[in-house]
């Protein structure tokens, strides 16, 4: 390293200087770099940063946001900013890490993923599909103050087509919807295009025989007009002609005479402007010899100077380098426990949501079989409904028959003598035989067929059964079996 030299910045570039003699650090374009001083080259021109955030609209659907903005130094503005506030705090920013680390650009990554994804969760889908003004203002406003204090700009923001979540394809049949709305209102366009096509073809024929007829006639009169006036346009014009021909020869003898007179003019100012030029360079050459010689007699003044304040400059540069990496290592720990005490608040939501949801479905089952078991019930008492009405209308009106039939049919004869039993068994009950005489003793000469006899006494004995059941129960025999003794017994019968 030279004891001192000269150093220029490029047109996007500035000059950082800290060292010996200056508090913070400089800033300048141009500068003399002395002994015991750091020059650092920073480069002001904006970077593009491309990524692809996975957001959430407010109404909750999920998509990719893909987004380019363009980011670097806030420009310079002497007038508003005359010590480079914005410069310093981007220099400062760079001087903490390598030159090659990618540190930078994590750092207004992570800024611009966070807030572009708070504010796509505050927009419709369809407000970030279009990606309005009022994105890229918020996405300015947000972003922006966030970038202020480490000397950054947002130069431009640019949102890429969105994508869709595998699993969500909303995107894809909101494209396929409007592919088929174009492709049937094209079909619509080329009939109504066919249409005014054959008609305005007939008409443009009908229209050109009529023009034509027209036209011929008026050709033929005009044509001989013109030919005359052509004969007469054509001598005025080669008189014309001849007298511009002689004024140019003129005006190019004109011109030659005052060409030749610069030409001699320019070469006499060339030799005067050689000499000044000679003399200039020897003149600025011993102007600079003298300067070089000055700046020889400080750097041998400073040299013994910088050799007693190097040392305690890069123990003091250590230190703090050294402080700045543990304030860092704090920082990123810090933000790993916000981080994953956000994802724990997430999953937690995520879940609450879940349950609710499967409860909510759960009571929907539930009243859905029962909507279903109660429609049963209802279809069932409709068809017996109708099935009594049948059979109402195939008796005639008659209750009693229905009801006669409802209880063979079901059993309730059976069941009554069932209970009955069950009701005298150990009882001892009494029992009477009606007989109506006239049989022979068994085994006597006029016993006649046994067979025969059995199925007669069934037969005489059926009138009280059939009296004690309507006497117990109230039910009357069918009329097909006859009248019952009770009934002959009544007054009137």
């Amino acid at each position: 390293m030279c004891f001192c030299w000269y150093r220029v910045a490029d047109a996007s570039e500035y000059l950082v200087i800290t060292g010996a003699w200056v508090d913070d650090l400089k800033i300048k374009k141009k500068a003399w770099i002395l002994p015991g001083q750091t020059c650092t080259v920073i480069e002001l021109s904006p970077v593009n940063y491309t990524f692809n955030v996975q957001a959430m609209s407010a109404e909750k659907l999920p998509f990719i946001l893909p987004a380019v903005f363009t980011i670097g130094p806030k420009a310079v503005d002497k007038e508003h900013d005359p010590k480079l506030e914005a410069i310093r705090k981007y220099a400062k920013l760079l001087s903490s890490h390598e030159k090659n680390s990618k540190h930078v650009e994590e750092l207004v990554q992570g800024i611009i993923e966070g807030e572009t994804r708070v504010l796509a969760a505050s927009m419709t889908m369809e407000e970030v599909f279009r990606g309005t003004k009022e994105f890229k203002k918020e996405v300015f406003d947000k972003v922006q103050l966030e970038l202020d204090q480490f000397g950054l700009f947002i130069y431009n923001a640019n949102v890429k087509q969105l994508v869709d979540v595998p699993g969500h394809e909303y995107f894809s049949y909101l494209g396929q919807k409007t592919q088929m709305e174009a492709a049937n209102q094209a079909k619509v366009d080329v009939a109504e295009a066919t249409m005014k096509g054959e008609v305005g073809a007939k008409l443009r024929q009908g229209q050109t025989l009529q023009n034509a007829a027209k036209i011929d006639a008026e050709t033929k009169i005009i044509s001989t007009q013109r030919y005359g006036e052509g004969k007469k346009e054509e001598i005025r014009v080669n008189t014309e002609v001849k007298v511009y021909e002689n004024l140019r020869a003129a005006e190019v003898a004109e011109a030659n005479a005052e060409l030749a007179m610069k030409k001699a003019r320019w070469a006499k100012e060339a030799q005067v402007a050689e000499v000044e030029a000679e003399k200039a360079v020897a003149m600025k050459e011993a102007q600079l010899q003298k300067q070089v010689e000055m700046m020889n007699a400080q750097t041998m003044t400073e040299k013994l100077k910088a050799e007693n304040l190097s040392k305690a400059t890069v123990e003091a540069e250590t230190k703090a380098q050294q402080a700045n990496w543990i304030l860092n290592q704090k920082q990123r720990e810090a933000d790993a426990i916000l981080y994953q005490q956000l994802k724990e608040a997430d999953a937690t939501r995520a879940a609450a949501e879940a349950q609710l949801y499967a409860r909510q479905k759960a009571a929907d089952g539930e009243f859905y079989a029962k909507k279903k078991e109660a429609e049963g019930l209802v279809q069932l008492g409709q068809a017996h409904g109708n099935y009594l009405h049948n059979l109402l209308e195939a008796s005639g009106g008659d209750y009693s028959v229905i009801r006669d039939y409802m209880m063979i049919n079901d059993g309730m004869y059976p069941e009554i003598a069932r209970i009955n039993a069950e009701g005298v068994r150990g009882l001892q009950p009494k029992i009477s035989i009606w007989t109506n005489g006239g049989e022979a003793a068994e085994g006597g000469a006029g016993g006649g067929n046994v067979a025969m006899n059995s199925i007669a006494g069934i037969y005489k004995s059926l009138p009280q059964l059939l009296s004690t059941v309507q006497e117990q129960t109230g039910m009357k025999p069918p009329s097909w079996l006859g009248v019952s003794p009770v009934e002959d017994s009544q007054p009137g019968n």
